[in-house]
């Protein structure tokens, strides 16, 4: 969806791996070469899984279990990659030791379950992921104990529970200011989203109801990464950085940087902005009323030579009256556009 939302110049970082690289055989194996013993490496999943909002490299290559791996490398006798994923031919794990164990090429099957890149608050310790968890300590237990194991899934949680208190705190200073009219620019004097559409980027489905909100009960809003409030952008930085550096790091063992690295200290920085932006907004609010000034959103928030390239006026300007919802029948991973589930 960020991806679509902007002109196509400006994610080429995101095109070449959902498009070009994806699920194909020689993105890991290496077109030419098809080499296993390459495809074992950890350096092989560096080119997609790392930056901002899905910090996987980078998490573990600064962890513990990636400094044994950077370190002992080069050293067949610690790391055969001529032989098969199995606990007796590595001194420590590579990404593909855990999350493709015995080969296994479906990634998801080994994650401490998967919510958006760690974004969504859940319970991963809930009994309904018992199956998956089980299977995480059966992977754990080549070199550690199962009790081990299992304590570092709960500190993993439990640091993602207190990154949820931080998450709900910051989107509810955005959503007063929204529902008391004092955020500027409001949805309406926006350029559309993404969909064509003048919701607000933070309402989640039915989450959110009520005119102030835009949009009808179950509609969701769409992320905005750009032409939104600074409260909003703020936000969304919040949970889709910070929030998966917590997630990421400590899934990783790098618990520095689930804590320093933009971590639960980014999260307190942008919580502490989004209090300060909601301050000011009322005071001047106030000051506006108290001398009689009624204020109207500056013109370059609904138009402007880049913003005219973004899909939403595009869709506007093209197909009047429709959304990107209408346009795509079936619109499969973009139906984010959906009534409550019945």
């Amino acid at each position: 969806a960020w991806s679509i939302e902007r002109p196509p110049g400006d994610t080429a970082g995101c095109t070449f791996c959902h498009t070009s690289s994806e699920e194909r055989c020689s993105t890991c194996h290496q077109r030419h070469q098809l080499d296993p013993r390459v495809a074992r490496r950890a350096e092989q999943c560096k080119t997609c899984h790392w930056g901002k909002d899905h910090r996987d490299w980078e998490a573990y290559d600064i962890g513990l279990h990636g400094v044994v791996y950077q370190v002992n490398k080069w050293k067949p006798e610690q790391f055969d990659f001529s032989r098969k994923l199995s606990d007796a031919d590595y001194v420590g794990p590579t990404c593909q030791y855990c999350h493709m164990r015995g080969g296994h090429h479906n990634v998801q099957r080994f994650g401490t379950v998967y919510t958006s890149m760690g974004m969504s608050m859940a319970d991963r310790g809930a009994p309904i992921w018992n199956e998956k968890r089980d299977r995480w300590v059966s992977i754990c237990d080549d070199c550690h104990s199962p009790r081990f194991a299992r304590e570092q899934l709960q500190a993993l949680d439990e640091a993602v529970k207190d990154a949820g208190l931080k998450y709900r705190e910051t989107f509810k200073v955005a959503e007063d200011l929204l529902v008391d009219g004092v955020l500027d620019p409001m949805p309406k004097d926006l350029c559309p989203d993404w969909s064509g559409q003048h919701l607000w980027s933070l309402k989640i489905g039915a989450y959110h109801d009520g005119e102030a909100y835009g949009g009808k009960t179950g509609e969701s809003g769409e992320f905005r990464m750009s032409n939104c409030t600074d409260v909003e952008r703020l936000c969304f930085e919040s949970v889709g950085y910070f929030q998966t550096y917590i997630y990421k790091g400590m899934a990783h063992g790098s618990w520095n940087d689930a804590t320093y690295s933009d971590g639960s200290f980014g999260m307190d920085r942008w919580l502490v902005n989004v209090k300060q932006n909601a301050s000011r907004a009322r005071r001047l609010a106030t000051l506006e009323k108290k001398v009689g000034i009624t204020w109207q959103p500056e013109e370059f928030w609904e138009t402007g030579e880049w913003l005219d390239e973004l899909t939403g006026p595009y869709i506007v300007k093209n197909h009047p009256g429709k959304t990107i919802f209408d346009l795509c029948p079936d619109p499969g991973w973009l139906d984010t556009h959906h009534a409550p589930a019945e």
